[in-house]
């Protein structure tokens, strides 16, 4: 028979709840990290996401990136064999693919216009922007695509006379996981695309 005291021994005996406890910890532990580290990784996919269409909203109201789009005349152009007079739409053949980068603006697929510069006023401006939602957005990390849409009218007296789609990406973005002691995901390439607007100033809301 178990004496009363050898009883309360046992029930009392902490050791064997303490050897559970110090095994179960650091499962919960990695379990709660893993739990934050996931909830930061779509924070940071959000932010990914918000800042390539403020960057779109941006570009398509304040200045191209590359002025001779701007200024760009298609008045007596011919495209697909028709002639583009005074007041005619622009047809999206008009105007191919322009690629810009923190480092120039290239003619991606013709036609294009025929001499382009990069305005690296206007691209630090949207790189400014997009970095007030993700701060890691590098130079790198940030192109900017014109392409026709078969808007616009030549001669337009109040601005462009083509308005393009215009697509703002992220590409090569990275997310610095806690769970695996700081190594880099990659983030997937983000992008968006809106037409252009007025297409003039330095400045959006």
């Amino acid at each position: 028979m178990i004496r009363i005291d050898t009883l309360n021994a046992i029930l009392n005996d902490q050791r064997g709840t303490a050897a559970e406890f110090a095994l179960v910890l650091p499962i919960a532990l990695l379990f709660f990290v893993g739990i934050m580290d996931a909830g930061l990784y779509a924070y940071t996919f959000n932010r990914g996401e918000k800042a390539t269409q403020i960057g779109a909203r941006w570009a398509v109201v304040t200045d191209p990136l590359t002025p001779e789009l701007a200024s760009k005349s298609y008045i007596g152009e011919t495209v697909g064999g028709v002639r583009i007079n005074q007041g005619d739409r622009i047809p999206a053949g008009a105007l191919g693919e322009i690629t810009c980068t923190s480092a120039s603006c290239t003619c991606t697929t013709a036609p294009c216009p025929s001499s382009m510069t990069l305005d690296s006023d206007a691209f630090t401006a949207l790189l400014s922007r997009m970095q007030d939602i993700l701060p890691e957005i590098g130079t790198s990390n940030l192109i900017v695509e014109y392409t026709g849409s078969g808007l616009g009218y030549a001669g337009n007296p109040h601005g462009m006379d083509v308005a393009p789609f215009v697509t703002v990406r992220l590409q090569n973005m990275q997310y610095q996981s806690t769970l695996l002691f700081g190594a880099a995901v990659d983030l997937p390439d983000f992008s968006y695309t809106l037409t252009m607007e007025d297409g003039s100033g330095t400045g959006s809301n």
